[in-house]
């Protein structure tokens, strides 16, 4: 693990350092969780699908139904 320093106001310090005596965890220890859980929040609000990002674009087309099931209904399509 690496070590990374940074600066935190005087309340934030008391308040994770009442916390750590309080669960027997270190200082430390509850700055990394904390540090995990927003990235992975922030991961899994990022997890787009291609759905979500062309929601808008559905049924905007003209064509056939059943395109993607029926062969017949891709000749001549295109052209």
């Amino acid at each position: 693990m690496k070590t990374v320093s940074f600066k935190l106001p005087e309340l934030l310090i008391e308040q994770i350092s009442s916390l750590a005596s309080k669960s027997g965890e270190s200082r430390s220890s509850l700055v990394r969780k904390a540090i995990e859980t927003l990235v992975h929040k922030t991961h899994a609000q990022d997890q787009t699908s291609c759905l979500d990002l062309a929601k808008d674009l559905a049924g905007a087309v003209a064509g056939p139904d059943d395109l993607s099931h029926n062969a017949a209904s891709l000749t001549g399509y295109g052209r």
